[in-house]
């Protein structure tokens, strides 16, 4: 008999929480509760909690989607720009290399913080990973045959 991780909600009765909106104000790099406070401490470190509204913000967990989501986007506009670039202009190997690490690396970085952002607001949109005021809670269920 198989069985399933099932993450289900410890209160199914709460309000609905703007999902764009608490996105968006995290790409902003903003609590995505008030829109005002700051949603980092440093480069890619929350704050335990906003300085404007008091949400707590030290127990999200955003793991890698944020680097995997920036990782995808910048792939295919660099490559994207490179085979553009390859196909009107013919450029050595070090120039490609000269002209596409940096936009690369400079792209990357620019986009890990607010992506980083956006998947939080997305968490505390939708409840998750202690934003519902509870932990994750873990249930297993046996298949039914």
């Amino acid at each position: 008999m198989s069985e399933h991780l099932i993450i289900t909600p410890e209160d199914t009765n709460k309000p609905t929480r703007p999902l764009r909106e608490a996105m968006w104000r995290g790409f902003k790099c903003k609590c995505p509760n008030c829109g005002s406070g700051r949603l980092f401490s440093s480069y890619l470190s929350t704050v335990d909690r906003c300085e404007r509204c008091d949400q707590e913000m030290h127990h999200h967990r955003a793991d890698d989607l944020p680097a995997y989501l920036v990782i995808f986007v910048v792939g295919h506009i660099v490559v994207g720009a490179f085979m553009g670039v390859e196909a009107s202009v013919t450029l050595s190997s070090w120039q490609h290399l000269a002209i596409w690490v940096p936009v690369t690396i400079v792209s990357a970085l620019a986009l890990l913080k607010p992506t980083k952002g956006a998947v939080v607001g997305l968490q505390w949109a939708l409840y998750m990973h202690g934003f519902g005021g509870n932990g994750d809670t873990l249930e297993t269920h046996p298949e039914s045959e």
